[in-house]
């Protein structure tokens, strides 16, 4: 194989593609594989199922990132910002997020 040298790829698209919709992903991975379960969650109902699953190299994942990130940002110049709406506070933030330092020794802070 000559260094370089692009690899052309004909893609077959079937006739009636099949579109699966998901709005939730749950991810997962081991050292060689990053697991993307796509999942469907339906208003007033306790249930979700994974609708796929799809499985990559860690590169192919970070490719996969990456071309997502490029066509959100073509998205959003075309369409505007897609607002995200804010994560809830995760229990250690809600114990945890008004502890202060106390100026205890080995800090550096020093008073104004």
């Amino acid at each position: 194989m000559q260094p370089n040298k692009k690899r052309k790829i004909k893609l077959e698209m079937p006739k009636d593609p099949s579109g699966t919709y998901a709005n939730m992903v749950m991810i997962s991975h081991n050292k060689n594989e990053m697991f993307l379960d796509f999942i469907q969650t339906l208003p007033h109902d306790p249930r979700a199922k994974v609708q796929q699953r799809i499985v990559m190299t860690p590169m192919h994942a970070k490719l996969f990132m990456q071309a997502l990130q490029e066509n959100i940002g073509r998205f959003e110049t075309q369409f505007g910002e897609i607002e995200v709406p804010k994560r809830p506070t995760s229990l250690a933030d809600q114990l945890f997020g008004g502890v202060q330092s106390t100026g205890e020794e080995g800090d550096d802070e020093q008073p104004e």
